[in-house]
Formats: C-alpha cells, sequence, structure tokens
C-alpha cells in the first residue's frame, strides 16, 4: 500500500505544476495571436513573394492558435511573432 500512495502524491505534484503556468505567458500568447491576425487581416500581399510569406504567416497563425488551445504557450508567443514577421515579409513583397 505504502508504493500507491507515493505514487498518487508524485502525480498530484506533477499535476498541480502544470497548473502553476503564469498567466503572463498566457495573456502574452493571446495579445501575439490577436495582433498578428489583426495585421493579417489588413495586409496587402505585394507580388508571388509577398503571397508566399503571407502563406506562411497564415500557416504560423494557425499553429500558435493550436498552441495556445493546448497550453503550450511558449511555442504560441513563437509563432505569433514569426507569423507577424511574414505578415510585414508579405507587404514589402518579399
Amino acid at each position: 500500500m505504502p508504493k500507491i500512495t507515493v505514487l498518487l502524491s508524485l502525480m498530484a505534484l506533477l499535476i498541480s505544476g502544470c497548473s502553476a503556468i503564469p498567466s503572463s505567458y498566457r495573456e502574452t500568447c493571446k495579445n501575439e495571436v490577436n495582433t498578428a491576425w489583426r495585421e493579417m487581416n489588413i495586409a496587402k500581399a505585394d507580388g508571388f513573394a509577398g503571397t508566399i510569406s503571407y502563406t506562411k504567416a497564415l500557416g504560423l497563425i494557425t499553429t500558435a492558435r493550436t498552441m495556445q488551445t493546448v497550453e503550450n504557450f511558449d511555442g504560441c508567443i513563437k509563432n505569433a511573432r514569426k507569423a507577424r514577421f511574414y505578415t510585414q515579409e508579405s507587404r514589402a513583397g518579399r
């Protein structure tokens, strides 16, 4: 019986660690994704290269939203920022 108690205690500790995600990551992820989406909606791709960058940005925003859903906020933030970069590149025709 003591082994089960130790195992359950360890599992409870691991699960409680997951809930300790700082809310600042959650908010940053949300803000970055919303900003990337807003910038993408107003972006006008310039030329073929711009269209490719626009497509990359769309894929990255989709990935960021998925990561936001599964609470991978670090990956969400990275992908949203990359999406914003490609949105800027699409406007410049690169």
